[in-house]
């Protein structure tokens, strides 16, 4: 009887002469289509060819093989496409055996518009869609705003939106605190507002000095010229450059435009380091985990980390590395087409290069012990959670639930995750209660929040979240009972659940958890029950949060929102005419019609919603 690997190997095979000699991109797949691996070839039947006639395969390569049921190709007409096609598929299904770039995100930009009249600075994510000036990236939102604090107050620049802008008739705070000029009202003259953009544009480009010796002129004109409060702006922005400056928040350094990329693996587990380079300052630093065999080598990983990285993002003209890459070239050529512009990538190879990889990679190392031990920390933990309540299974994932609202309004269920990795907040949720008759019920609500979660998982839609290993919900016996019924409705009948019941007078240290009807309590100082507190916490504060923004967002809905007819564009029109939607309530049926893009039917519709 062949065995799965003899099948795996023979499935590969047959498939084998059918394959044209390009390259290309094959998928391995299972028995529910689902895939296992993406790996790219210059000639994909040469590389197919090494699976199946090597003897001596890596046990994770056999283990793969073991499972895979199909095979699927995609040829290309070059090898670069192949390598942005294979980490394009890779971020997007994330097969099991391929090395993965986890909790990968867009960075955070700073633009200025160059073709407003008055432009604004602001922090954008995503693709540069806008036309004017991008700075970035940066390596956390915190970094962006601290930037644009620094631009505020050096060049009083506006940072609020065009629709605010426009309906302003006096300055806001930001004057007031001497972070904005109030370009809104008129207290800045087109022409020096200009020269101020510019001045930040040069600033953040790394041309501090010449902003400070135009700033130590305008003082000394100014003082010439008796305008002592002009005399006085100039000297607070030099103030505040000066104390930029010393912070030593920015470092300078010779690297106008570089990533500087460090490795670091310990005990089968991997940290990558990336500092951000940009006008010979520091933009900030992160660290990646990226998820792989124990055995795969440096060279693969960091390979693998930085087609994935730079997928969807903006690649620097150097890319500076602790440590020899495999398919280096191929990488170099790969990214110049994508970007248009020449890109070396090379190891550290002078004193300031090899500083620089040096200290990310410290960096690397603390953050991988860190993650270590958190690691260790946690599993210990669950350990002891499975022990307690004498659990049959091992548990790789935790789900937490808790619901939010106010008196049945902007009601909100929230699911919380959890592993020996510490929380997973790809696997968060929200639910939006959609069912009125259960607005305000706690039991109602928990019951659809389930419903609607597992029922997807059951089904396999695509989408839905993989099955956890053990759902806690914040409630009592009540919240057992219902939680209980809907799983077993939907045949999750050994899916376990714990109820977290508060204290009398919601005392912490005297929760009462219930499993299969049963009652256990903790002493005060147990390090579990603080365990499971923190998790309560967790999916309190995410109900929470989520109620809020749900609840901001009803209360900042215009009135004009709710009329139908009235789309963005009529909207936009209505409050450039009128200035808010309480003076667009209060306009007569003339005023209405005269409005640019309101036809009279329409204006008859916004009449008769206010007057009725």
């Amino acid at each position: 009887m062949i065995n799965n690997l003899e099948l795996g190997k023979k499935i590969i095979k047959d498939k084998i002469p059918f394959i044209p000699k390009n390259p290309g991109v094959y998928k391995m797949l299972g028995a529910k289509k689902e895939i296992l691996y993406i790996g790219k070839a210059k000639n994909i039947p040469n590389r197919l060819k090494s699976y199946v006639s090597d003897a001596n395969l890596p046990i994770r390569t056999e283990r793969m093989l073991s499972l895979t049921k199909f095979l699927e190709t995609t040829t290309t007409s070059n090898e670069s496409e192949a390598l942005l096609l294979e980490a394009n598929l890779i971020k997007k299904h994330k097969p099991r055996f391929n090395i993965l770039l986890r909790d990968d995100k867009s960075f955070p930009y700073i633009f200025i518009s160059h073709k407003d009249k008055w432009p604004q600075l602001t922090k954008l994510r995503g693709k540069k869609a806008r036309d004017g000036y991008y700075f970035g990236p940066f390596a956390s939102t915190g970094s962006a705003n601290w930037t644009i604090k620094i631009l505020q107050k050096i060049f009083l620049l506006r940072v609020c939106d065009d629709n605010v802008f426009k309906n302003r008739d006096r300055p806001c705070i930001l004057y007031q605190i001497k972070r904005c000029s109030a370009p809104c009202v008129g207290h800045i003259a087109e022409k020096d507002y200009k020269t101020s953009v510019e001045d930040a544009v040069d600033f953040i480009s790394g041309k501090s000095r010449k902003i400070q010796k135009n700033l130590s002129d305008e003082m000394e004109k100014a003082s010439k010229e008796l305008d002592f409060e002009k005399a006085a702006i100039a000297r607070d922005r030099i103030k505040a450059l000066s104390q930029i400056q010393s912070s030593q928040k920015i470092n300078q350094t010779n690297l106008n435009e570089a990533d500087v990329v460090s490795i670091f693996k310990d005990s089968g587990k991997t940290c990558i380091q990336v500092f951000f380079f940009r006008s010979k300052q520091n933009w900030g630093n992160q660290a990646y985990f990226p998820k792989h065999d124990p055995d795969d080598k440096l060279e693969h990983i960091l390979s693998s980390f930085l087609t994935q990285f730079y997928e969807n993002k903006s690649i620097p003209s150097l890319i500076i590395t602790n440590h020899f890459i495999s398919e280096r070239d191929l990488l170099e050529k790969t990214f110049k087409a994508k970007e248009d512009k020449e890109i070396v990538l090379r190891e550290a190879k002078n004193k300031e290069e090899k500083h620089l990889t040096s200290l990310a990679e410290k960096n690397a190392k603390q953050a991988l012990t860190q993650r270590i031990y958190e690691t260790q920390s946690n599993s210990n933990l669950i350990d002891d959670l499975i022990k307690k309540f004498n659990l049959n299974n091992n548990i790789n994932y935790l789900e937490v639930y808790d619901n939010s609202h106010i008196q049945g309004t902007d009601c909100v269920g929230a699911l919380i995750c959890f592993s020996n990795e510490g929380f997973i907040k790809k696997r968060y949720r929200k639910f939006n209660i959609k069912n009125d008759a259960v607005k305000g019920d706690d039991y109602g609500m928990l019951k659809e929040v389930l419903f609607r979660r597992f029922s997807k998982a059951v089904k396999e839609q695509s989408g839905s979240l993989s099955l956890p290993d053990l759902i806690m919900i914040d409630g009592g016996k009540g919240q057992y009972s219902v939680s209980r019924e809907v799983l077993n409705e939907l045949g999750l009948h050994d899916l376990p659940i714990i109820a977290i019941a508060k204290g009398k007078n919601r005392n912490a240290g005297e929760e009462k958890l219930y499993y299969q009807n049963k009652e256990f309590t903790f002493e005060k100082n147990d390090p579990l029950l603080f365990f499971i507190q923190r998790l309560r916490d967790e999916a309190h504060r995410f109900a929470i949060s989520s109620h809020r923004a749900k609840r901001k967002k009803t209360f900042n809905k215009s009135l004009l929102d709710q009329i139908s007819g009235i789309g963005k564009q009529r909207k936009r029109a209505l409050l450039n005419h009128f200035g808010s939607a309480r003076s667009v309530e209060s306009a007569s049926l003339e005023d209405l019609k005269s409005v640019e893009g309101i036809e009279d039917n329409i204006a008859k519709k916004i009449y008769n919603y206010f007057h009725e």
